[in-house]
């Protein structure tokens, strides 16, 4: 299987608006914002989809969140939704995992 798209920002082989990075995860801006604020959160490890994760990666998902959650305070958000696409009929593009912050502010 290639690398995702994903995997070659995470390793700067393709540019991208990084946000925050931490020995986890990735977070930068969606090319196509959905939301004023519009983040991915994409952990390092390339895991597909939420379909394919192993009770191993449970780690990695509440870190995801977390993280989320620490971006959406220091960006003072008012109100924000987080979201896991899963397969194609579930509006996934990108088949590594990733997390979207979609923020709003007063």
């Amino acid at each position: 299987m290639s690398e995702s798209i994903f995997t070659k920002i995470i390793k700067r082989e393709i540019p991208a608006n990084i946000e925050y990075e931490d020995e986890i995860c990735v977070a930068f801006k969606d090319i196509h914002p959905k939301a004023p604020i519009h983040l991915l959160i994409v952990p390092r490890k390339e895991i597909t989809s939420i379909a394919d994760l192993k009770e191993e990666d449970s780690k990695i998902i509440t870190h995801l969140i977390y993280t989320a959650k620490k971006i959406a305070e220091e960006k003072k958000l008012d109100g924000y939704r987080l979201q896991f696409n899963v397969g194609h009929l579930g509006g996934q593009e990108v088949f590594h995992l990733h997390l979207h912050l979609l923020g709003w502010q007063k």
